[in-house]
């Protein structure tokens, strides 16, 4: 009959029935208590950073952005200064823009042109605000003196020129620690370095010429104190070299990852690459700097097409991804334990970057706690946008647990020191405005403009310490680090114990209820 239920769907409730009714073993709890469950909360002081782009008034507006398809990024920033190569005809050449000029930029603002051809990299001297180097497409590298007001001319006399290379000159790379020490790499295959403390201003001998690529090399990245160079090929390679002897120490080749870009993270002895998998989606790939056998974690994101442009700082361990022609910028956070990779967030605009700019952090500003600015160059505008990543805080004052010791301008030692073997890590200093705790103290939080004979180096503001001081000093600071980092350490035991107790208690719970 068919007001009778069909045969199946009776057997089925007398099998739920004889289920729920049947002796339970003590072991298991048919009535899970809800507090069982557990998410994976992690602690993090960065899981709010939001990215601010800057007003209109606040932008480079105007500005002829290069349209060469190198994947660069095409723009170098430092506390007084804004680089960008730009589309010229008869030659290369890249303006050189000084910070606080934002606005509509003159068309006829003074250029770097001392190029033939296209310029295709640029890089400012980390230990010289108004030092400048370029490669181009006419197989050369030079080094240019900025004057301290910013350009009132046409540059084309550089103070250097290096010639090595017999093709196009792609990248171009500073050492972290040592002074007057470039590395150059080009369409030939070849990675050169350069000693630029020489009085010659025509350098056609390269100290040392690696020459242990089959392909063209698409990026470089040094570790902390610069006694490796870590090298991307276009033939998906990773490949690990001491930058002094040329010797090749390690090697990475992965079929499911096909590298494009390499940079080292310091501070948890690991690589990161980015790239795609077999299946052409866009991917990273974290490597331990031990051991390039097997990737440690790989990570699929998307099926766009563009570069992927890895940025990280060592002070907030703190990952940031920017596709070329993508609007969007993601940023993780870095861990040396599993998960590894934890996401934060994601920085969305409607307008794509070519290429980026980033600040050093001795050019942040720490009153409004910004940890990390960008300089997008957005082609469909012509313009240059600052994009300052904020931590959010109530408080205005200085916010040292997002702000530990950092790389400062003075370099820890000389070229022939690092030639003869030295290896030193950098020098470090304190973010704290007013900080006078070190020679080496950024000049703006000092309260003084630039564009002054004193701003070339910040020693001459302060008295001059002893060595001795400045080592104590260093060693005081990291103790502090480290003494912090075990706090952190701390709470998050503490944390897992109080779950592990809950997890205990809920068990007991369970078991005296069955």
């Amino acid at each position: 009959r068919r007001d009778k239920p069909a045969l199946p769907t009776i057997c089925l409730l007398l099998t739920c029935a004889q289920g729920f009714f049947s002796p339970v073993p003590q072991s298991v709890n048919p009535f899970p208590s809800p507090m069982t469950w557990r998410p994976q909360y992690r602690s993090s002081k960065f899981r709010h950073v939001f990215g601010k782009a800057a007003t209109k008034e606040n932008c480079y507006d105007g500005v002829p952005i290069t349209r060469s398809v190198q994947d660069n990024h095409f723009c170098a920033v430092n506390p007084y200064f804004v680089a960008v190569i730009t589309e010229c005809a008869g030659g290369g050449a890249f303006l050189v823009i000084p910070i606080h000029h934002t606005g509509k930029v003159d068309p006829h603002l003074p250029r770097v042109c001392g190029h033939r051809a296209n310029v295709l990299d640029v890089k400012w001297d980390p230990f010289d605000d108004f030092c400048i180097a370029s490669c181009s497409e006419d197989c050369t590298v030079k080094i240019w003196d900025i004057p301290q007001q910013g350009l009132l001319k046409d540059l084309t006399t550089p103070r250097k020129e290096l010639q090595g290379h017999s093709r196009r000159v792609g990248l171009i790379e500073w050492h972290p620690t040592a002074r007057n020490v470039l590395f150059s790499t080009a369409y030939d295959y070849k990675v050169m370095v350069w000693n630029l403390d020489t009085t010659d201003k025509l350098v056609k001998n390269p100290v040392r010429t690696i020459c242990l690529h089959a392909d063209v090399v698409l990026s470089m990245s040094f570790n902390t104190d610069g006694s490796r160079l870590a090298t991307s090929c276009k033939d998906r390679k990773i490949r690990v070299i001491d930058p002094r002897s040329g010797v090749l120490l390690q090697e990475a080749s992965c079929k499911s990852h096909k590298a494009n870009k390499v940079l080292y993270l310091g501070n948890v002895k690991m690589l990161l690459s980015t790239g795609n998998s077999r299946w052409n989606q866009r991917q990273i790939a974290l490597w331990d700097q031990e051991d390039l056998s097997v990737p440690v974690l790989e990570e699929d994101l998307d099926g766009s097409s563009g570069v992927l442009f890895p940025f990280y700082d060592p002070d907030t361990h703190m990952l940031y991804l920017a596709g070329k022609g993508d609007g969007n910028i993601r940023y993780y956070e870095i861990s040396p334990e599993k998960p590894y990779v934890q996401f934060l967030m994601e920085y969305r605009s409607t307008f794509p970057q070519k290429g980026m700019g980033l600040m050093p952090k001795r050019g942040l500003d720490v009153h409004t706690c910004e940890v990390f600015r960008f300089y997008r160059l957005v082609t469909t505008k012509s313009l240059i946008e600052p994009l300052s990543m904020i931590v959010p805080r109530r408080s205005e004052s200085y916010q040292e647990d997002i702000y530990p010791m950092t790389a400062g301008c003075e370099a820890a030692m000389t070229a022939d020191e690092w030639f003869t073997g030295l290896d030193k890590g950098p020098v470090l200093i304190s973010l704290k405005p007013s900080s006078e705790l070190l020679e080496t103290t950024p000049v703006k939080a000092l309260g003084i403009m630039p564009h002054t004979k004193q701003s070339l180096n910040a020693s001459n503001l302060l008295p001059r310490a002893s060595l001795e001081c400045r080592e104590l000093l260093q060693l005081f600071y990291q103790q502090q680090d480290e003494i912090r980092r075990l706090r952190e350490e701390l709470n998050q035991k503490e944390v897992r114990i109080k779950q592990l107790e809950l997890e205990i208690r809920n068990v007991r719970n369970s078991l005296g209820a069955s």
